[in-house]
């Protein structure tokens, strides 16, 4: 297969600064790596944080973007699970090389899924960050990882596992708010409460939520209409929005002695909870490539597959932006502003001029 040497890459040139689209080299896998044509790459709201904020980025410029979906190009070495023509899809990681809001990534292989040829591109784009912060917080055993460290659905006994347990999820409708949805059903956790826009009621529910609470409902009566609905202790919350009001939402609901999951860690907002009681905090880390997750990673991108191609998960719903990379800003200032639910907002890299 014949690649271009160079390519087009969408640039953060300054913490608060300006996205410009830039022509540069096209990346090399190294043996362990697989090249990627980007067909698909979903915006999320760490984007946004990291333009505004810096969070989580030292170093500039830097690329955006950690969803992608697309075809291998070229394949390292030492690969062999993966082959040129594969449909797959991958988060990104720490490298820019990986990053998305790119027309080509080199990634590592042991995390990039193939694609059912049910799913087209667009909703393949919608799962990578989604599914790897929702298993990372739930499953992973790893002593040092960030995680409840719940038996996952695919391992012996897990599959329903901790049926009759309730569980509660704060921001249904989000993309990590879906997955983490669906893992809760594979576990067999029951009542599945998650809080959200009334209207999307019966969209959380086709993911396995059972109980849907309004979002706008004042604090005390939500968390008093959580509760009743759990009819007896909640020992796990996991918080797929992870501002300042949900996160003292997640505490107060969440039981003493419970797990509350979170997105973004109090370090990187200098959000505090009070102590006053016994709850465990864990600050979900989906990045698969960090010491802690690798083996974890390896094995649930395997599982991730299966769980697809048996229709046991599903991709969120996309919403593709025109103008390539050019889109991404348009997109990043709608999330920012909370003009986007129940959708992913998704970009065509290749469409770029």
């Amino acid at each position: 297969m014949s690649l271009p040497k160079q390519h087009k890459v969408l640039y953060l040139l300054s913490k608060g600064g300006a996205l410009a689209v830039q022509t540069v080299d096209v990346p090399s896998p190294g043996p362990d790596d697989v090249l990627l044509k980007v067909e698909a790459a979903a915006l999320n709201p760490l984007d946004w944080k990291i333009q505004d904020a810096g969070l989580f980025t030292t170093a500039f410029p830097t690329i955006l973007g950690w969803d992608a979906a697309g075809v291998v190009v070229a394949v390292g070495s030492k690969v062999d699970r993966l082959k040129v023509g594969d449909r797959v899809f991958v988060e990104a990681h720490v490298a820019d090389s990986t990053r998305t809001f790119q027309q080509y990534v080199a990634t590592p292989a042991d995390f990039v899924a193939k694609i059912p040829d049910s799913l087209s591109f667009d909703e393949a784009a919608t799962l990578p960050v989604s599914v790897t912060t929702a298993l990372a917080g739930l499953y992973n055993p790893h002593e040092a990882s960030k995680s409840v460290h719940l038996t996952p659905p695919w391992a012996q006994g897990g599959s329903g596992k901790y049926a009759g347990k309730p569980a509660v999820v704060l921001g249904g409708t989000s993309a990590v708010g879906q997955a983490v949805i669906q893992f809760l059903k594979l576990s067999g956790f029951s009542p599945i409460i998650t809080t959200a826009s009334l209207r999307n009621t019966a969209f959380v529910q086709s993911f396995g939520a059972t109980h849907v609470v309004d979002r706008t409902l004042p604090r005390a009566e939500l968390v008093q209409t959580i509760q009743k609905i759990a009819g007896g202790p909640i020992d796990l919350v996991y918080d797929a929005i992870s501002v300042y009001e949900t996160k003292d939402l997640g505490y107060e609901i969440v039981s003493s002695g419970g797990s509350l999951i979170i997105l973004i860690p109090e370090h990187a907002d200098n959000h505090k909870f009070p102590s006053t009681k016994d709850v465990r905090v864990i600050e979900a880390f989906g990045e698969f490539s960090v010491p802690e997750n690798r083996e974890f990673g390896a094995e649930a991108t395997v599982e991730i597959e299966k769980l697809l191609q048996d229709g046991l998960i599903k991709p969120g719903i996309p919403e593709v932006l025109e103008g390539g990379l050019n889109a991404v800003q348009e997109g990043l200032d709608r999330i920012k502003a909370d003009k986007v639910s129940g959708k992913k907002l998704v970009v065509h890299p290749q469409e770029t001029l």
